[in-house]
């Protein structure tokens, strides 16, 4: 039995939306209290991640890259012993400030934010990198594993490739990448697959595929571009494995080593 990608199928319910914005601004208020002595709950802060890109459903993460000073950065890149780490720990205590009942945590590159409601965040600082020769700009963040490293992130070209192409789909764009998420959250989600896998694989491999506008009829039959995406993975697993994707704008190397199984899994019930 098919699974096939539905218009408008995913709508997060506005109580969920009004939680999510209300922490969403403490924790930016908590950030700017302590690293820039502002008072404001909404400067220095950016939602990325499904939320950033427009294809987050009700069970998504919610991810926040918070921009700190540079005399920040200047301070932990000098420390011995994972200076990454704690930046990190300094993140995190901040929001605790907020939050001290909640489940908050330093993993990796992120503070992590459980909620009892199950809602989940994961705060990612981050410093600005100017771009001299136009308005663009990169971040620099943390990374605490193997020692600590700092990487390199662009958001905004991301958010802005993948805004572009789905008003030229039609909405098909963030439709395709919410029912990927619905499926994987609902049938297989004791397997990983990010939502970064999702959004380049189905940028990619959609095409010029586009929901019918109003008053035009399609010369598409049901099930028709599911099978592409389909055909479009397959012919991808021929050429490597695991399969090389570049995140929308910015053409960064996507990491698909750990979500190919279930990819693979999630297209294959959708097809049916």
């Amino acid at each position: 039995m098919s699974y096939w990608v539905i218009k408008h199928g995913e709508v997060i319910l506005q109580e969920i939306i009004s939680t999510i914005t209300t922490r969403y601004k403490t924790a930016t208020r908590a950030i700017n209290r302590e690293f820039w002595n502002l008072q404001s709950d909404t400067d220095h802060s950016l939602l990325v991640g499904s939320y950033g890109r427009g294809t987050a459903i009700d069970t998504s993460d919610i991810d926040v890259l918070v921009e700190l000073p540079k005399s920040e950065y200047d301070r932990y890149d000098i420390v011995k012993g994972n200076g990454q780490s704690r930046l990190l720990q300094a993140v995190r205590n901040t929001i605790l400030t907020s939050y001290p009942r909640s489940d908050i945590r330093a993993d990796g590159q992120v503070v992590k934010i459980a909620f009892a409601d199950g809602i989940r965040f994961e705060i990612l600082p981050a410093f600005r990198n100017e771009n001299y020769w136009d308005d663009s700009y990169t971040y620099t963040y943390p990374d605490s594993n193997m020692g600590g490293n700092w990487r390199s992130t662009n958001p905004l070209a991301e958010q802005k490739a993948m805004k572009a192409k789905n008003i030229s789909s039609n909405g098909l764009l963030f439709d395709t990448c919410k029912h990927f998420r619905r499926v994987r959250d609902d049938r297989f989600s004791s397997y990983h697959l990010s939502g970064i896998v999702i959004d380049s694989f189905v940028y990619a491999a959609m095409g010029n595929w586009q929901w019918t506008r109003e008053g035009v009829a399609s010369s598409a039959s049901p099930g028709d571009y599911e099978r592409v995406l389909a055909d479009y993975l397959k012919q991808q697993l021929l050429s490597s494995f695991p399969i090389k994707l570049y995140a929308p704008g910015s053409n960064q190397t996507v990491d698909t080593d750990s979500s190919i199984e279930c990819l693979i899994k999630v297209i294959n019930y959708i097809v049916g």
